[in-house]
């Protein structure tokens, strides 16, 4: 297993391609289940994808205690191996917290944190800008600024995405996923600079036209990261119709698993039937999907092998 340190600087560009959004498997009494997630990795990394992204929304974060987390991150790593690297989700409610669980992060291994902004109750340029330039000198890692209004609890604008970016050299990726998100990459690409990376989010749903906008790739939590790697090297390789027929074919799959409170279930249930995890529980108060989603949702994969079983490189 390779060094911390080595793990922390990986080779070639950071926040390019598909980084997954990692699960945090439980067994059916809630307990974490570090086996699955050692299988999930493996089927992620099979998958081709350019990093792994844990502590997130997909993973439950918010239903997990502070042994947890450092446990479930001390996993991930151990899994990665350096081969690919670890964005830590360090989201919290306050600078000093921020930063606590950046400095954790950054000693067990992550190779960046990705940070929503807290809720303020006046969420200014100057206020945004500050909180992420007092994160970046107390802790020296890459950050993630992701935007995400169900979370940080408002909008914000283009220009002040771009300013955190030009006046904070470690917050210079984006995990963007307010929608239209295509619209919203362009106008900050426009203002920010060269250097920035933008990654897109919600489930994959707007992956080609995020792309198509200036996009470096996407970080999300898919359940089938094959299809995305697909779309992304395709379009990279400037076989953009290409690229576009695989997402078109595909994105049917993205938009039902990205069910507003479904959607981690729904990613848990998919990585059950492929084998990765043991048992699709999620901790309360978790929705669980009912008879008919499921049913539905065994006729949408019933209608994909039927009608796309040509396509060897997936297994549906």
């Amino acid at each position: 297993m390779q060094s911390s340190s080595s793990i922390s600087s990986p080779p070639g560009p950071l926040f390019a391609g598909v980084f997954s959004v990692l699960p945090t498997p439980f067994d059916s009494s809630g307990e974490l289940d570090l086996a699955s997630l050692g299988r999930v990795i493996q089927l992620y990394l099979s998958a081709g994808v350019n990093g792994l992204t844990t502590l997130g929304v997909t993973s439950e974060v918010a239903r997990l205690n502070e042994k947890e987390r450092s446990t479930v991150l001390e996993a991930v790593v151990r899994h990665a191996d350096g081969r690919v690297p670890v964005v830590a989700g360090a989201t919290s409610n306050g600078l000093r917290t921020t930063i606590e669980y950046s400095r954790t992060a950054k000693a067990l291994g992550a190779s960046a944190v990705m940070v929503s902004p807290p809720r303020l109750a006046q969420p200014s340029s100057d206020a945004l800008t500050g909180f992420y330039a007092g994160l970046a000198s107390a802790v020296d890692i890459p950050i993630v600024v992701q935007d995400y209004p169900p979370v940080q609890g408002f909008t914000i604008e283009p220009a002040i995405l771009a300013r955190i970016a030009r006046e904070v050299p470690a917050a210079r990726a984006i995990k963007l996923e307010d929608p239209p998100t295509p619209w919203k990459t362009a106008r900050i690409l426009a203002e920010a600079g060269p250097g920035l990376r933008i990654l897109g989010g919600l489930g994959g749903v707007f992956l080609l036209e995020e792309l198509v906008a200036g996009a470096s790739g996407t970080m999300t939590g898919f359940a089938y990261p094959e299809i995305l790697v697909r779309v992304v090297r395709l379009y990279q390789e400037g076989k953009t119709d290409e690229a576009a027929d695989v997402f078109y074919r595909y994105v049917p799959l993205m938009r039902f698993e990205f069910q507003q409170l479904l959607g981690v279930a729904l990613r848990k249930e998919v990585l059950r039937r492929r084998g990765a995890i043991a048992d699709a529980a999620i901790r309360a108060p978790g929705a669980k999907p009912d008879p008919a989603t499921l049913a539905a949702l065994d006729r949408l994969l019933g209608w994909l092998r039927r009608e796309y079983k040509e396509d060897s490189w997936i297994s549906i």
